[in-house]
């Protein structure tokens, strides 16, 4: 169509670095049977052509990789048909070593290659099921952080997720047992239960129980590689629910941390009264799951929060002191709850996080007056 300008595709940026290191490859596989034109005889240049297959090995793949070790190859035969001494015993026994050297360099770009696969596919599941909170739900704003354990991984074994009723708002926070990719499963099966009943009007109670059964026919669901474990397969979890009108926070504790709850300049931690079994384990309640209720007024803010916080060590051991800290925090609002925290436990676990880490700070915002339309004036 005349006067649109149709934009021009981006360029992929993995793709770009790989044709860089592909041009230094080549660049240094050619500067060998060069240089060696005017270096002395007693210098041999052959054990740097591993060099550019190393770099393509790591940094691009294992199909480049096994064409840079053939031009590598052939750079060093040119190198020494150029001497004159390509049949001798020196040279032979470098080729010999490059193409071994090049051989398990390649096998270690498949290895790389497989788990950057992995990752890729990991970071597409993450997407959908660990979706980003919304930064307003209702009369709640909120604000979080997720870190999972293992390196390049984007989901772990921590979990939330918030859903919307009529009414309220309400949040799930868990913690799968173990930890890294191979808690993933688990976890997705958690937040799938609650996202399908959260948004249903039946009360919290009939939902945690809802949650109960999912979780544990998941995992002893046949055809489960992980089912004659599922006795030490477990959700610790807390589902709270924030009533849109009303001036109180419900929860239920399924072996959870208790919330903090920040009110007036003061933190108090929200233990319940009647906690429950972890999910998955059910069996184990006795009488089905009470929620315990606390005021929660306009202005009050609540962090929830996984065992990654509260386990986070020092370089003496030392657990991270989540609630002395918390007492800095009482004039926060969301955002500023979550960076104080995770900047905190950066400092505090220098050598590294060790496990899965979520966080999820809550305000009440005040309610927002009703707009009135203006008085029109009506003459005759």
């Amino acid at each position: 169509m005349w006067g649109m300008t149709r934009p021009l595709p981006a360029q992929n940026p993995a793709s770009s670095r790989e044709h860089v290191w592909t041009a230094v490859a080549a660049g240094l596989i050619a500067l060998v049977p060069i240089a060696d034109l005017f270096v002395p005889d007693n210098v041999h240049l052959a054990h740097t052509l591993v060099l550019p297959v190393a770099l393509i090995a790591v940094f691009v793949g294992p199909r480049r990789a096994t064409f840079t070790a053939v031009l590598a190859v052939l750079a060093l035969v040119a190198a020494g048909a150029e001497r004159m001494t390509l049949i001798s015993e020196s040279v032979l026994v470098q080729l010999l070593c490059l193409m071994l050297l090049s051989a398990l360099l390649v096998a270690v770009s498949h290895m790389l290659d497989r788990r950057r696969q992995e990752l890729v596919g990991l970071r597409r599941v993450s997407e959908a099921v660990l979706r980003p909170l919304p930064q307003r739900a209702g009369p709640v704003s909120i604000a979080s952080a997720y870190r999972a354990a293992e390196i390049g991984s984007p989901v772990g074994g921590d979990l939330y997720a918030v859903a919307r009723t009529a009414d309220s708002t309400r949040l799930l926070i868990g913690d799968v047992r173990g930890k890294g990719a191979a808690s993933v499963a688990d976890t997705e099966l958690v937040l799938g239960a609650f996202r399908a009943a959260a948004h249903r009007q039946s009360p919290l109670p009939e939902l945690v129980a809802s949650l109960e059964g999912s979780v544990r026919w998941g995992l002893n669901e046949p055809g489960d590689a992980a089912a004659g474990d599922a006795a030490e397969r477990f959700v610790t979890a807390a589902v709270v629910e924030i009533p849109d009108d009303e001036p109180y926070v419900h929860v239920v504790s399924c072996g959870h941390l208790p919330p903090l709850l920040f009110h007036e300049g003061s933190v108090t931690a929200l233990d319940a009264t009647d906690p429950a079994p972890p999910l998955g384990l059910g069996a184990l309640a006795d009488g089905g799951y009470t929620p315990t209720t606390f005021p929660f007024e306009p202005g009050d803010r609540l962090l929830v929060y996984t065992d990654g916080v509260t386990e986070a060590r020092d370089g003496k051991g030392e657990f991270y002191p989540l609630l002395e800290r918390a007492a800095a925090w009482t004039g926060h609002l969301p955002d500023a709850m979550v960076r104080a925290v995770t900047s905190e436990l950066r400092a505090h676990a220098a050598a590294g996080l060790n496990d899965d880490m979520a966080v999820v700070a809550l305000r009440r915002d005040e309610p927002r007056p009703a707009v009135v339309p203006e008085a029109v004036a009506v003459t005759g």
